[in-house]
This record gives structure tokens, C-alpha cells and sequence, in this order.
């Protein structure tokens, strides 16, 4: 039986507020999500916003990589809607990173892993589970540890060139 979950901060590069443009490549053994940095432009005063795409250049990006991870998900909720996240009433909000401390979600994969006649629960014992909520969207992730660089050019060329690597 699970503890009660829990939300403790993640030290990561801010993402950007307007558009941080996060892309997310994940294989069987590798997942990497990319966004944009967050990075005050001193001689903006507000009034002509800047568009950016994910072709967009001489950007800040982060790179964040688990290798390997176990889960992700990608999708809602947005920094509108986070209010309607089941981790909200722990603290979870946008523009953010944290660790799920006992999560049920690394639980329930090793429920559900049970099954195989070769399981035992150690396996999922060094799990953990990250969540980065962004402007449009929340990446959830269960992996053993992650490392987290930071790159100038655009995200998705950013992003390929980790893939590359």
C-alpha cells in the first residue's frame, strides 16, 4: 500500500512563460524533452511580442535526457486548466518542475508487472516521477535520474542534435 504522494520542487531552467515550444523524443531507451528557456530580454518594453516556432534561432533550450526511463506522458492539462491536475491540491503549478514523491503512478506499474513470473518489486524501486507543467501542456516522466543541458539555436534543431547524439 502507497504512502501519500507528495511534491517536492525541481531545480530546472525555467521554460519560457509565452512559448516554450516543448518537443519530446522517446524510444524504448531514451526519452528527451527540449523547450524553450526563459531569458528576460532587457529591451523589451511589452508592446510588439515577438513570435517564435520551433525553427526559430539563437534561442536558449533546454535538453533534458533520461536514459533509461521507464513512462511519459505528454498532453493536458495547460497552465489554464492545471487547477483540474489530480497533483494540483499538492502544490502542482505551471511553469514548474517537480518530483511525485510515492507515487501512484511508478506503483501502478509495478502492480501491474506482477504478472510476469520473473517479477520482483526491487525493480521499480529506483523510480521516480517528474512532472514539468508549460504554457500548452504537462510532460509526466518516470525514469531513474535525468541530466539537463542547455543549448543556443532553435528547439528543434536542438532537439535533433541530442537525438543524433
Amino acid at each position: 500500500m502507497s504512502t501519500t504522494e507528495s511534491l517536492a520542487p525541481v531545480d530546472l531552467p525555467p521554460s519560457s512563460a509565452g512559448a516554450p515550444l516543448p518537443r519530446v523524443f522517446a524510444d524504448e531507451e531514451r526519452l528527451l524533452i527540449a523547450y524553450l528557456v526563459n531569458v528576460p530580454d532587457p529591451a523589451f518594453d511589452g508592446s510588439n511580442a515577438r513570435s517564435v516556432s520551433p525553427a526559430t534561432g539563437d534561442q536558449s533550450v533546454a535538453i533534458l535526457a533520461a536514459e533509461p526511463y521507464l513512462a511519459v506522458q505528454f498532453g493536458p492539462p495547460n497552465d489554464e486548466a492545471i487547477a483540474g491536475h489530480r497533483l494540483y491540491g499538492l502544490g502542482l503549478r505551471p511553469y514548474s518542475a517537480f518530483e511525485v514523491r510515492n507515487s501512484s503512478w511508478v506503483e501502478s506499474f509495478e502492480k501491474a508487472n506482477r504478472v510476469h513470473p520473473s517479477h520482483f518489486p526491487e525493480l521499480f524501486s529506483g523510480y521516480r516521477h517528474f512532472i514539468l507543467t508549460f504554457h500548452d501542456s504537462t510532460v509526466e516522466f518516470i525514469a531513474r535520474d535525468f541530466s539537463v543541458s542547455v543549448r543556443q539555436g532553435a528547439v528543434l534543431a536542438a532537439l535533433v542534435q541530442a537525438i543524433g547524439n
